[in-house]
């Protein structure tokens, strides 16, 4: 089995525009190519490129316009780059086929217990899988307090158009403030070997989602083949 793991698909292509940026091919105030000649140049899927695009304006290489386009800010001043796999998770849109399942569930323990609740506290469980060409690369599942789900699409099945943060935000009126995310290898769950197609060890991220004074708004769990994944950070030595 190779050992050499290619990066996801957003990340090569987030790679290749901070590329150009760098080398002058795009400078500042410069407008991107469409979503639409991306994807064609690039050779991935719309929602690959969106992914790329949403999070390459989180770390501020560009600025997104709606009804515009995506403008070209520069290389941050901050040389930490950090893709951040929960964040990028709960910001991207979901495609058609992406929701396998929603709906409200009792709290498994651990998620009862990241939330403070008891355990089998009703809430609504979201669980969506990413695809890399026709293989798919995450299973995502997204637990959230009824007392913020209620009143949202977060239980039906119908794609979001924005992201879950975008989405809860418009509707909720919630803040998001930081993010605790824990990283182990573990194997996946019989749901998630399921949807993989695999009991091979996954990437497991399980992270909690917080507003401004600490409360939890959610909790985040993704299963990342490790046949297809790898988690890189680029940070300045000081």
């Amino acid at each position: 089995m190779s050992m050499d793991f290619a990066p996801p698909k957003y990340v090569q292509v987030m790679r290749a525009i901070q590329e150009r940026i760098e080398s002058g091919e795009y400078g500042p105030g410069d407008m991107l190519p469409s979503e639409t000649q991306l994807v064609r140049e690039l050779g991935v899927g719309r929602t690959t490129v969106v992914r790329a695009l949403q999070t390459l304006a989180m770390q501020g290489w560009i600025e997104r316009e709606h009804g515009r386009g995506s403008f070209v800010k520069g290389r941050p001043e901050s040389a930490v780059e950090r893709v951040r796999p929960s964040q990028t998770t709960t910001e991207q849109g979901e495609s058609a086929d992406a929701v396998v399942e929603a709906g409200r569930v009792p709290a498994p323990r651990h998620v009862a217990r990241l939330l403070g609740a008891a355990e089998e506290t009703p809430v609504i469980m979201r669980r969506r899988v990413a695809r890399q060409a026709d293989v798919i690369s995450a299973v995502e599942t997204f637990w959230v307090p009824l007392e913020h789900a209620i009143g949202t699409d977060l239980g039906k099945t119908q794609p979001l158009r924005s992201g879950i943060r975008q989405h809860l935000q418009a509707v909720k009126h919630l803040r998001f403030d930081h993010i605790t995310e824990r990283v182990t290898a573990r194997p996946p769950t019989e749901d998630e070997a399921e949807l993989l197609g695999s009991s091979n060890p996954v990437l497991g991220v399980l992270a909690t989602v917080h507003d401004p004074v600490g409360n939890v708004l959610m909790v985040v769990s993704l299963a990342l083949p490790g046949s297809l994944h790898v988690l890189e950070d680029v940070f300045k030595v000081s």
